[in-house]
């Protein structure tokens, strides 16, 4: 189910850039379809196993390989409408003062931070890290060279490389927001969904999962439907602590109303095979009347079965410790390397501290919604592997987001001198809108439809990243860019 949606999502985005960039889309997707396929040859020669990270890393290297072609297709509609020829536009598009300066930006930082993540990451932090470095180069190597060979060679033939269609041509265009003048409005929005956000996450917490507290966890699968706190409570009164403590377990729905997730602590600390054996008689106790009357215990615990215990697995309490642990370091050192690395390439720290203040914006947000409707949506929403990845996605893509509106606000300053700085920043996010509204609808329709048709597994996944290309495209048009000019004394930065 998983690979039809994720098939049904790439096609989509075909069909939307040819409808959208005409030929210049065509070109754009056998970009992305060679993109593709070097990141899995790549990874196939690494040995690596496809899991949820690895899935989130291939998602994203898609959408920094079309945001590629995007920021050059754009910038080359934007030559055009200034009134220059075809061959100027391309030449202008495909040069560091066109779009080549807001790839690399985007690009480098998103390296930097793939790479902190791999070095201090653990479990799956560098199964993503992995395949997002990976997928940088592929990105960058196919939107650079792969789609100027195709519109090189019909140039170079005489002929026209139209990059927009009767339906698109106007699209977008003409568009003056001054987005400063509410900019009180934003911040009162963002303020108020963080506050929401902190204190649904100090006073109701999260779901953890068992990457991240210990202990064991098992899917099992009846022949009819069960209530989770039914089986919760059955189980309690058979995980008995020595005290006479009741542990009752964790149970969750899990891919159907009859398939639950159970996890427990029960004995986290504790290995071996009579340990692990012990767990499962005492799942089979507590579970007996919910399964087939004449199911053993072996029938229960074999595998290749369609009733019982499908699958399991376990988290020493040492090694829950340090993935959160490793996690907290590497998400930190990575947004603190993203702070140097764009004062050292935009000379000037507004720059970097707003982009740091929008992405932790996000992350808080997004932490915030999970935090506050757990146990209320009909799918997973634990704080587990795939939620990591999910989160370390959002900060890419709403990364990539600011640094080119920011990125368009540098080149502003230098050639629109007659302007102040609240007009350089309003006219830079006006130039940039076309290609901030088609990345992210275009991301935000591939997430849907693996989140509605992807299969139960992955729905706390795919809703996470949801919600933070929601937040993180607003963060970035109406928190970091405001924020650089409160940071900034009145035409401070044009002098």
């Amino acid at each position: 189910m998983l690979e039809i949606a994720f098939g049904c999502a790439f096609l989509l985005v075909l069909v939307w850039m040819v409808f959208y960039y005409s030929r210049a889309g065509l070109y754009a997707n056998v970009a992305l379809i060679i993109n593709l396929l070097f990141l899995l040859g790549f990874l196939v020669s690494l040995k690596a196993t496809l899991s949820l990270p690895g899935i989130a890393g291939i998602i994203l290297t898609l959408v920094t390989g079309m945001d590629a072609n995007i920021l050059i297709y754009e910038r080359v509609k934007e030559e055009l409408r200034k009134g220059k020829s075809l061959r100027q536009a391309v030449d202008f598009a495909y040069s560091w003062k066109g779009a080549f300066s807001a790839i690399i930006d985007a690009n480098s930082t998103s390296f930097i931070t793939a790479l902190i993540l791999f070095i201090f990451g653990k479990g799956p932090v560098v199964g993503f890290a992995t395949t997002f470095m990976i997928g940088i180069f592929t990105s960058t190597f196919t939107a650079i060279f792969i789609t100027r060979y195709f519109v090189e060679g019909r140039l170079s033939k005489g002929k026209s490389v139209p990059f927009y269609t009767s339906f698109t041509a106007h699209w977008l265009q003409n568009i003056h927001v001054d987005l400063l003048k509410t900019r009180k409005i934003s911040y009162a929005i963002s303020i108020v969904l963080s506050i929401i956000a902190l204190v649904s996450i100090f006073t109701k917490g999260f779901d953890m999962g068992i990457e991240f507290q210990g202990g064991r966890t098992y899917t099992v699968r009846f022949d009819k439907n069960v209530d989770p706190q039914e089986i919760s409570e059955s189980l309690g009164k058979v995980f008995v602590l020595p005290d006479g403590e009741e542990l009752a377990p964790q149970v969750k729905t899990y891919g159907g109303q009859n398939q639950v997730k159970i996890t427990t602590a029960y004995k986290a600390d504790e290995d071996g095979t009579n340990v692990d054996d012990e767990i499962k008689d005492k799942l089979y106790t507590g579970l007996k009347s919910y399964l087939p009357a004449k199911m053993t215990v072996k029938d229960f615990s074999e595998d290749n079965h369609q009733i019982g215990l499908m699958s399991s697995a376990k988290v020493g309490p040492t090694i829950a410790d340090d993935t959160t642990r490793a996690s907290y370091i590497a998400v930190s050192l990575a947004l603190v390397a993203i702070f140097f690395y764009l004062i050292i390439m935009f000379k000037r720290w507004q720059f970097s501290l707003s982009t740091i203040i929008a992405l932790a914006h996000v992350v808080i947000i997004v932490l915030g919604v999970f935090s506050l409707f757990k146990g209320i949506m009909p799918f997973n929403m634990e704080i587990d592997q795939a939620f990591i990845a999910a989160i370390l996605t959002v900060i890419g893509f709403s990364m990539n987001d600011s640094i080119i509106i920011l990125d368009r606000i540098r080149e502003n300053l230098t050639v629109e001198k007659k302007h102040n700085l609240y007009d350089i920043i309003n006219i830079s996010t006006s130039e940039t809108l076309s290609r901030t509204i088609n990345t992210s609808l275009s991301t935000f329709l591939i997430v849907l439809i693996i989140f509605a048709f992807g299969g139960e597994s992955i729905k706390g996944f795919m809703f996470a990243k949801l919600i933070g290309i929601v937040i993180g495209t607003f963060s970035s048009i109406f928190v970091a860019s405001p924020l650089l000019y409160d940071f900034t004394r009145k035409g401070q930065m044009n002098k």
